[in-house]
């Protein structure tokens, strides 16, 4: 079978990085150990190789749709709906009380990491079910819980949220859902909604849809806007299901992701479509939040995965095909010698390092952040709320990074593969494909950039993010105790500085009042800030894996953890030296795009 993730890279970053282990000394994870995790993540990729990458192309050429009334999914969707009820992943990180097991996310989001390097079109099912019902247990009444969270958990029913309208876009103010009062505390839910990834298929009894509306009488804007349970079928008082006038009207044929439904859904069209309130009236957004949260870190993690499993694919490759011989001394190549595999040219090595150091990076800082949740639920008062604005920091990024440089990173490997890369018989043009929403799901990237610089990097008047430089510190200083990585702790520190440099020239055009300048340049701010926080991680990596090799406490081969140094240096080389250009975009008088400023522009 083809290798299509590394389980040592994803293990040493867990427990040799970030420690997770450390976890299990808090009272809500004391039930655990390094043992328990690994066993799940073992168990996880021997399902992967089993299940799901087999049918990983097949998804592809056999696409979700909608036929007759209905859609059409793979019949994997419904089996790994069962396993993962049955297995108790949909909701291993709830309270025992609420059914769950209490996993940290952390190893929750690593097993969705090997899950969706084997075959990114099925995890969402399971993913969005997961934080659909999630969310009822953080905000719902107790009969909401108990209506359906259980037979969610037991994947016998799916979860969606829908949010976005025909004519609203991404713009959640101007959704028009109507929500109307039954005198039996329901709600009369009506109107469109459309891009719902997981809508409708057969392999679900039933659909519970997170739906935001609008109450009679609610402010204009996100003011007023409320969150609705609105079951596909509802449940009679004999607990028979009987249909809820929510339609499915078609399914969104995609370039990528093909397995993945993605669903048009009209409510309330052909009679009441009943929904019950979540969470406080015109609160709707701020309850959704826990979810559209969770579901970026979930896309980050898709594109990590999807770019991993690229990654490994052009590496194979790359190892496998023969062609040309390399030059050698005096610049001559020897026509008599043997072909030597294209592994051995300086340019490939040179796409394949640009692969390593990308995904890899995505990764650590996906499971980061994963970490910071961790400890924002679990750990003590005082370091709650400091790990959760550190999170709150990281999100944006999270979901922007790996979306948008794992695009760049398949692009190297299906170069690699020359002109196979382009043709249907090898697997980068469908994971070229594949990628390609991420930076489109739960918030396009520039959306994500302008919450970046427009909300997060601001947020308490700048302290998250001295918390955040903080983190850098720690690293650098860590790094500057070897002579091998000293240059390298120097060049994270004026890297930062950069950062900061830019940040405060940025931040005196909205002290002034001129936040459209501000935020102009959002996403190259974004790439600014993202390249940056990659650093930190390898640099972090290079470390623990120097620290290794100097005090011989290894658990991987010598070979493991100098490539990781080498690594580090690569994306410090090749990728971190960027930021002086981006600074100076970011930094120049034009202003270029501002639609007052260059009226003949687009005239």
């Amino acid at each position: 079978m083809a290798k299509y993730i590394d389980m040592d890279n994803l293990k040493f970053i867990l427990h040799e990085v970030l420690n997770v282990e450390s976890l299990c000394e808090l009272p809500r994870y004391k039930d655990f150990d390094k043992e328990s995790f690994d066993l799940l993540l073992d168990s996880t990729k021997t399902y992967a190789d089993n299940e799901l990458f087999p049918v990983h192309r097949e998804m592809d050429a056999d696409p979700a749709r909608y036929e007759d009334g209905k859609i059409i999914v793979h019949p994997m969707v419904g089996k790994l709906m069962t396993d993962a009820g049955a297995n108790g992943t949909i909701g291993a990180t709830f309270d025992y009380d609420d059914g769950g097991m209490q996993l940290p996310n952390t190893i929750y989001v690593a097993n969705g990491h090997i899950a969706s390097s084997a075959n990114n079109h099925v995890t969402g099912y399971t993913g969005l079910t997961h934080g659909a019902a999630h969310l009822i247990v953080s905000f719902g009444e107790q009969v909401l819980k108990d209506t359906y969270v259980p037979n969610m958990l037991a994947g016998k029913w799916a979860g969606t949220m829908c949010l976005t309208e025909p004519q609203a876009g991404s713009s959640l103010s101007d959704i028009t859902t109507s929500a109307k009062l039954n005198e039996d505390g329901s709600y009369d839910i009506k109107g469109q909604k459309i891009f719902i990834s997981g809508g409708d298929h057969e392999y679900s009894e039933n659909f519970i849809h997170l739906v935001m509306a609008r109450m009679e009488g609610a402010p204009a804007g996100i003011k007023g806007v409320s969150l609705f349970v609105v079951p596909k079928l509802r449940i009679k008082d004999d607990g028979s299901l009987e249909a809820n006038n929510v339609d499915t009207v078609g399914d969104f044929q995609k370039m990528g992701q093909r397995g993945y439904c993605t669903t048009h859904l009209a409510f309330g069209e052909k009679g009441s479509s009943k929904g019950w309130l979540v969470g406080p009236p015109n609160r709707g957004l701020a309850c959704m939040f826990q979810m559209m949260n969770g579901a970026r870190i979930d896309v980050g993690c898709t594109a990590a995965s999807i770019a991993t499993a690229a990654y490994h694919a052009s590496l194979q490759y790359a190892k496998e095909r023969p062609q040309g011989r390399r030059i050698l001394s005096g610049g001559a190549k020897n026509i008599e010698a043997e072909q030597t595999t294209i592994i051995n040219h300086p340019d490939v090595r040179r796409m394949l390092l640009l692969q390593k150091a990308i995904t890899e990076g995505a990764v650590a800082l996906i499971m980061q952040a994963s970490l910071y949740h961790d400890l924002s639920v679990a750990g003590s008062e005082d370091e709650r709320e400091r790990y959760h604005d550190l999170l709150e920091l990281l999100t944006p990024m999270v979901k922007t990074y790996p979306s948008e440089k794992g695009q760049e990173s398949i692009n190297n490997g299906l170069q690699i593969f020359g002109g196979y890369g382009f043709c249907t018989e090898f697997p980068l043009e469908q994971f070229y494909r594949d990628i390609r929403i991420t930076s489109l799901y739960e918030g396009t990237t520039g959306i994500q950039s302008l919450d970046l610089l427009g909300r997060k990097v601001i947020m308490k008047n700048g302290a998250t993010m001295k918390e955040f430089t903080k983190e850098i510190i720690s690293v650098i200083k860590a790094a500057d105790n070897y002579d091998e990585l000293k240059p390298y702790a120097l060049h994270l520190k004026n890297a930062s500085k950069t950062l900061e440099e830019t940040l405060m020239h940025l931040l005196q055009f909205a002290m002034s009042g001129n936040h459209e300048r501000y935020i102009a340049d959002a996403n190259i701010f974004m790439e600014l800030m993202s390249t940056v926080t990659i650093a930190w991680q390898w640099l972090k990596m290079a470390t623990v894996a120097k620290t290794a090799l100097v005090t011989g406490k290894t658990t991987y081969s010598t070979t493991f953890y100098e490539e990781k140094i080498h690594t580090m240096k690569f994306f410090f080389k090749y990728e971190l030296t960027k930021i002086s250009s981006l600074s100076e975009t970011l930094k120049h008088p034009d202003t270029l795009t501002i639609a007052e400023e260059n009226k003949a522009v687009f005239a």
